[in-house]
């Protein structure tokens, strides 16, 4: 058990630019010990690392990334390249020239070793870095600190196997170290103060020998094969239903709602008019079938749905005002 955690923001760095020494400008100004962890956040390592590309916000997404997770209008949820499923690939256009985006760096895990490694060559110390990004969370407001990048710490605990204070066998229970310590040390950061580096003293416990980096906080990505909730709910039932996974890259047009419905089916079309979907075609039984799956993706974009058989082979799907 840890009985005390401080934590301290390093003040005084000048903005950084393209080349700047990362290791010196937080080493100089931050009273660095064996066993701190130093976090630090994604934007001046991107800045350092000469992260800035020219065009707007939408071209720099499609370039990063790999997998379109969800899409309400403009706003895109995506994974990027790091694995990381995040709105508009990590990218970022504040404190940046008009006309420039910055984007994650390329291998945040790699960044990470680099200024631990610079960090003891230069002021003797071992110590953890963290290297940390502005994530949301499904089903939760509001936005915390993740980590992104880890050098020389445990980034998680694996308690499987022992047992709490009532005797009862942990099965599941991996605490994410890395990411408890990026949401600790955004509490002295702060989006608004412009301090964009922290030092956690009292992990000893986390920071690893000299010479051993540890896996990064890339194992903290779950695979996709074991995620339970890769797609989003509109995306889903078009996977679903339509029997075809996402899109695999950027899309500068979303297809129609039912665009592929009826790619597998003969003998069926659709009549769109006004708030009703009317399914006609030769056979009953696939005339209901391709209806149902209509209201399927027309309840996951939010709207009230009834399905009605009518004379013959007919059905008319009717949908009302959206709920989101």
């Amino acid at each position: 058990m840890r009985k005390h955690l401080e934590i301290y923001p390093v003040t005084g760095l000048p903005e950084v630019a393209a080349g700047a020494d990362l290791a010196g400008l937080i080493g100089d100004e931050a009273d660095l010990r064996d066993g701190d962890v130093v976090s630090v956040t994604s934007k001046i390592v991107s800045k350092a690392e000469g992260r800035l590309t020219t065009g707007t916000r939408r071209e720099a997404v499609d370039t990063e990334l790999v997998r379109v997770v969800a899409q309400r209008g403009d706003t895109r949820i995506v994974q990027t390249r790091h694995g990381l499923v995040m709105a508009a690939a990590g990218t970022d256009t504040s404190n940046t020239a008009p006309g420039t985006v910055l984007l994650l760096p390329v291998d945040p895990d790699h960044s990470a070793r680099l200024l631990r490694t610079a960090l003891k060559e230069r002021y003797d110390v071992n110590v953890g870095v963290i290297i940390t990004d502005t994530l949301g969370r499904p089903w939760r407001n509001g936005q915390t600190d993740l980590a992104i990048g880890a050098a020389g710490v445990r980034v998680m605990e694996d308690l499987r196997g022992t047992t709490d204070s009532h005797g009862n066998v942990l099965a599941v229970t991996e605490p994410a170290l890395a990411d408890e310590i990026a949401g600790a040390s955004e509490l002295v950061k702060g989006k608004a103060d412009g301090v964009p580096v922290a030092v956690l003293r009292g992990l000893q416990d986390v920071v690893l020998p000299i010479g051993e980096h540890g896996p990064g906080a890339r194992a903290l990505v779950r695979d996709a094969e074991f995620d339970m909730f890769s797609l989003g709910t509109r995306e889903a039932a078009r996977a679903a239903v339509l029997e075809r996974q996402a899109p695999a890259g950027p899309r500068d047009v979303d297809p129609e709602l039912w665009d592929g419905l009826l790619d597998d089916v003969e003998g069926v079309h659709l009549e769109l008019l006004d708030n009703a979907v009317t399914v006609f075609g030769d056979e009953p039984v696939t005339v209901g079938l391709v209806a149902e799956r209509l209201a399927v993706l027309l309840h996951a974009e939010g709207y009230g749905v009834s399905v009605r058989t009518g004379p013959g082979s007919e059905a008319t799907v009717t949908f009302g005002s959206r709920s989101r």
